[in-house]
């Protein structure tokens, strides 16, 4: 059975407006690219019983309520939900109506009631997700287009606004296990390029879905795709920001990779810095922690072709301790916790993570890194920290391809 079996997804693609101005027919076929390599199980891995897709007409005010309530019903705690949506969105900024909207095809334009009784309300697709029970859920907006929505019918009706706002997204990240994927910022518009077959973020979101992201463990996961995707918008058009919003516990899988396939060995990923040692692990000197270390941990991410900096090796003797934690810190691309009861009641372990914690700070990196190798609660700086959980022995190849990929990246923030 495929992790994927378990995976539902939703997509709209609304260009031919009933009512108000349409959009480049290159909105429909982003959407069904998206479901296609969705439902390649040589790809993204999705049952095609488990996918819906709604195009122009199909995507109608009652057809979208329909679609999300069949999320909520046939997902559970354990599913990943997947939603995407091209088309219109808008927002009315003063009105009895005044708030965000989703735009189904049949959304009439005649005064702010109108758009409240015929479109999706925010308040409403924010109810709609919080009734999916699924913890890894990534709703993914490609929903500002230049030309706008069009005038109103009745002069004295409130202007509609295309887009939706920043503040919107940042609402509907609340709930566990919930990503915000949108293509622009509130005050910019997402991209077509001339003589291009897609909108430019879907045609990169594309690429990563069909293995432009590498996949560890054979998945694609969630912080991995807007890393691939963010950048690469940004570079072809600089006045498009791709945005992120997350509330989640663990960088989750979102799509297979190339239906599951393991990638091509992390050790061949090269290096992108002048570090001297890709890691420093810091740990509490104790069992259990102390062989997991030496004998689990160290020997796999070499195996993988990391450098690793670890004190009863590389310190030197006789040379001061603390002397040698902060040459170990600054040499090395990321300062790795072991977390644990143990780790934290270490003062020398603390300093080490504080460090490692100051110098990204001083220079703008993510420097420290974490693995949870036994359930503890760390202080409040390291819970703000998206941690790998490490607790579960049978899950542990996967992780540490996930971890070694992640420590051949850039430090960058």
């Amino acid at each position: 059975m495929s992790i994927m079996d378990n995976a539902h997804a939703l997509i709209i693609g609304i260009a031919d407006y009933q009512y108000i101005n349409r959009l480049p027919q290159t909105i429909t076929k982003d959407a069904r690219d998206i479901y296609n390599i969705l439902i390649d199980r040589q790809r993204c891995g999705y049952l095609l019983s488990n996918v819906q897709l709604l195009l122009d007409k199909q995507a109608t005010q009652a057809a979208i309520r329909q679609a999300l309530a069949n999320l909520a019903k046939h997902s559970n705690q354990d599913s990943a939900v997947f939603f995407y949506i091209s088309s219109h969105g808008g927002r009315i900024e003063s009105s009895p109506y005044a708030g965000e909207y989703l735009l189904p095809v049949d959304t009439i334009y005649d005064s702010d009631q109108t758009v409240a009784q015929t479109a999706i309300s925010g308040e409403e697709f924010t109810n709609a997700l919080r009734a999916i029970p699924a913890r890894k859920v990534v709703i993914i907006f490609d929903c500002c287009h230049s030309g706008g929505i069009g005038q109103p019918k009745v002069a004295t009706a409130p202007l509609l606004k295309s887009g939706l706002s920043e503040h919107y997204y940042e609402v509907l990240q609340h709930g566990r296990g919930r990503v915000i994927l949108a293509s622009s910022r509130s005050t910019e518009f997402s991209y077509i390029l001339p003589g291009a077959a897609n909108s430019l973020f879907t045609r990169h979101l594309l690429d990563a879905l069909q293995g432009g992201v590498p996949g560890p463990g054979g998945v694609i996961r969630i912080f991995d795709l807007f890393h691939y995707v963010q950048p690469r918008v940004t570079a072809e058009q600089p006045n498009q920001h791709p945005l992120f919003k997350a509330e989640v516990e663990e960088n989750f899988p979102v799509v297979l990779y190339l239906g599951g396939k393991a990638p091509a060995s992390i050790s061949a990923i090269p290096a992108v810095d002048d570090f001297v040692y890709d890691i420093f692990i810091s740990y509490r000197q104790r069992e259990p922690d102390k062989t997991w270390v030496r004998k689990t941990l160290l020997p796999a991410l070499e195996a993988r072709g990391l450098h690793v900096c670890i004190d009863y090796r590389d310190f030197r003797l006789g040379a001061p301790l603390i002397k040698e934690m902060e040459q170990a810190i600054e040499h090395s691309r990321y300062t790795l916790a072991v977390l644990s009861p143990a780790y934290l009641k270490s003062n020398f372990t603390d300093l080490e993570n504080v460090l490692a914690e100051h110098l990204g700070l001083e220079q703008s990196q993510r420097r420290l890194l974490a693995v949870m190798r036994e359930a503890c609660r760390p202080r409040l700086g390291m819970r703000a920290r998206l941690w790998l959980d490490m607790t579960d022995d049978e899950e542990f190849e996967m992780n540490i391809d996930r971890l070694a990929y992640e420590l051949h990246q850039e430090p960058n923030t």
